[in-house]
């Protein structure tokens, strides 16, 4: 964890200048539940200097040439590499994350990312078609569209932040980023890294304000008409509301939203693995991923012997830390998921029954079992360090049960039988299938996002950067 100062003020980017608001709010880490510094703020009514800065640099940052917008990106990436001691606690501190989570997984992420944008924006270019009319040529052109709007979540931040405002600079936008309200000390440190790499004034504003203003504040930004674009990860009923708005101002967006991810275990799968990767899939991060494991369908064949593995392995590991959620109320809402899911008929396979778990924000990892089909573990995200496990006879009751969801962000396959695998991924409904590893799986050369209600679009790889990007056409006369 960072070193606490409740006398210190987080500032906002606003033009190439850290900013520090009259006012400001509190940042109260969930390890301490203390405050541990505060931040600036920024309300409906002093965001409009924010969106004219950003207009006013994108009419000259759209010119850049590509090569002078990948040298800075990769110089951000090298500061960000330097500073991982500094910055990754922060992270701790804000959130809760673990030193694994934050050092070893969310840094080197996002500055795999940072460097993977910026190799890809040399290669960014049009094409030449060949019209069907005689005597007519054409082109099309790739081309920013303007100031885009990133609305960033808290428990990755560095990630978020970087994939966000990254992909928008790369491909000639500037970006507004409305850092979580949970998290502002790693947004900031985003925007210090592309300072200090020499990004100019006014390319990349971060903002920041406490959750009361949030809706306000989004409003203005996404019915202001220099914005011109919107990504957005976070919930599915928060991204609800934002692609709403975002509709009624006809602004394109890009979804990342939450998923209800299932891992099927198959009854050739090596146990050994299956049992490792769901561990890792449900409890990374304290489970506080959009790609956690949340159910386990084991086939009946295999069931027995995978959970007494499991019931092995978890209790090899019971004497480890118990995991911190980022807030107590996130706690409660985890609790009452497991209530009342016991309620109906679930029963608590590993774990700490919810009145005698320990104090504060930290949760006891559980994994519930044969949970009735009307609790609501079956329709939300868990976002906690849980799962539950079904047990069925088929691979066609296991694709029935993962398609339930009205979620389809990620799934996993358990199988010894890589073609079974295959023929499975194309009738699971996500955005993404991993055959024998965990459901969550970020890497930077592969399209991201989600079907269904976790979302539409995609971040990384060149379908990211061409969310981006408008597609024009040009045709003359030869």
């Amino acid at each position: 964890m960072a070193t606490q100062n409740e006398s210190l003020i987080v500032p906002s980017w606003i033009n190439g200048k850290e900013e520090i608001s009259s006012s400001t709010y509190p940042i109260t880490s969930p390890s301490t539940n203390k405050v541990v510094w505060h931040s600036s703020l920024t309300t409906p009514t002093t965001i409009l200097p924010v969106i004219e800065s950003s207009q006013s640099a994108f009419l000259t940052w759209s010119l850049t040439k590509p090569t002078y917008r990948r040298d800075i990106l990769l110089k951000a990436a090298s500061i960000l590499e330097e500073r991982t001691e500094e910055y990754a606690p922060y992270m701790g501190t804000e959130m809760g994350a673990e030193v694994g989570i934050s050092h070893f997984f969310a840094m080197p992420l996002a500055i795999q990312m940072l460097k993977d944008i910026a190799g890809r924006i040399t290669s960014i270019c049009g094409s030449v078609p060949a019209c069907a009319a005689e005597g007519m040529s054409a082109m099309v052109w790739k081309e920013p569209y303007g100031v885009a709007l990133g609305i960033v979540p808290w428990n990755a931040p560095f990630v978020f932040g970087v994939r966000s405002a990254a992909t928008a600079i790369a491909t000639g936008n500037t970006c507004i980023l409305k850092a979580s309200e949970v998290t502002p000390r790693s947004y900031w440190a985003i925007g210090k890294a592309f300072h200090d790499a020499g990004l100019p004034a006014g390319v990349l504003n971060i903002i920041s304000c406490p959750a009361t203003d949030a809706a306000a504040v989004t409003k203005v930004l996404i019915e202001h008409p220099d914005v011109k674009h919107v990504d957005f990860t976070g919930s599915a009923k928060v991204g609800r509301l934002i692609s709403k708005a975002c509709g009624e101002n006809l602004k394109p967006c890009v979804m990342e939203l939450g998923g209800k991810n299932s891992a099927i275990v198959l009854q050739d799968a090596n146990i050994e693995t299956a049992v490792a990767e769901c561990i890792a899939g449900s409890f990374a991060n304290s489970g506080q991923i959009c790609m956690s494991t949340d159910l386990i369908i084991l086939h009946a064949s295999i069931a027995t012997s995978f959970l007494e593995t499991l019931k092995t392995a978890l209790s090899n590991s019971s004497s480890a830390n118990v995991p911190t959620l980022v807030s107590v109320s996130s706690k409660e809402r985890a609790q009452k998921l497991v209530k009342d899911a016991l309620s109906n008929d679930g029963q608590l396979f590993f774990g700490a029954q919810p009145e005698s778990g320990p104090p504060g924000a930290s949760f006891v990892p559980s994994i519930l079992g044969n949970v009735g089909k009307n609790a609501q573990f079956w329709k939300e995200e868990s976002f906690a360090p849980m799962a539950g496990y079904v047990i069925v006879e088929s691979e066609e009751e296991a694709i029935a049960i993962a398609n339930k969801s009205e979620y389809g962000l990620s799934a996993a396959i358990f199988t010894e039988d890589l073609r079974r695998a295959f023929a499975i991924a194309k009738k699971i409904h996500s955005g993404a299938v991993h055959i024998n590893t965990m459901t969550v799986l970020d890497d930077p050369v592969l399209p991201f996002g989600g079907v269904k209600a976790s979302g539409w679009g995609r971040f990384n790889s060149e379908e990211g950067m061409n969310q981006f990007l408008v597609t024009k056409t040009v045709t003359w006369k030869d």
